[in-house]
């Protein structure tokens, strides 16, 4: 009895640290190209160190939605990601902050209740969006039609007139 008490007692007092004195690394992609793409894709891959040594679960607020954050197996790198439909998406930076679990739940709980968050995220990380090359104004093909029918008219009105 006394062991499950103990052993209750570290489980407790592990999963209740919390990450201290947190640095973070990161590094984003966005594409430079979309003529293609029908949604822009925004990936943040990043590393956080605490002072403590610990690896928290992490949750992101991705413009007021709540996504857990996804951890690499051997536990060093952290990748959030989300998607934008290519006419919604602005170009400038995107902030993201993140969160542990304890912060995790007071922000959605707040956010359930409709009261303001006064919660200070774990770290922020902030992935830049350039914008993207949709492609060019007139197409190719649109070119060749209106010179065509450009060509066609001179071609036609220069018979009339020499027939006339």
């Amino acid at each position: 009895m006394l062991r499950f008490v103990a052993a209750a007692a570290l489980l407790v007092a592990s999963a209740s640290a919390a990450c201290t004195n947190p640095s973070v690394q990161a590094s984003s992609y966005t594409p430079a190209d979309s003529q293609v793409l029908a949604a822009i894709p925004f990936i943040a891959e990043f590393t956080l160190s605490c002072g403590n040594g610990e690896k928290p679960a992490l949750y992101a607020d991705i413009e007021g939605s709540l996504v857990p954050v996804t951890q690499s197996v051997d536990g060093a790198k952290y990748q959030v990601s989300w998607v934008k439909d290519v006419k919604k998406a602005k170009t400038g930076d995107y902030s993201v902050a993140l969160y542990d679990s304890d912060g995790y739940t007071t922000l959605r709980r707040a956010r359930e209740n409709g009261e303001a968050a006064n919660v200070a995220p774990l770290v922020t990380v902030v992935v830049s969006y350039p914008g993207s090359y949709s492609g060019p104004v007139f197409n190719s093909e649109h070119f060749a039609l209106g010179l065509s029918a450009l060509v066609f008219y001179l071609a036609f009105s220069s018979k009339s007139a020499l027939l006339a």
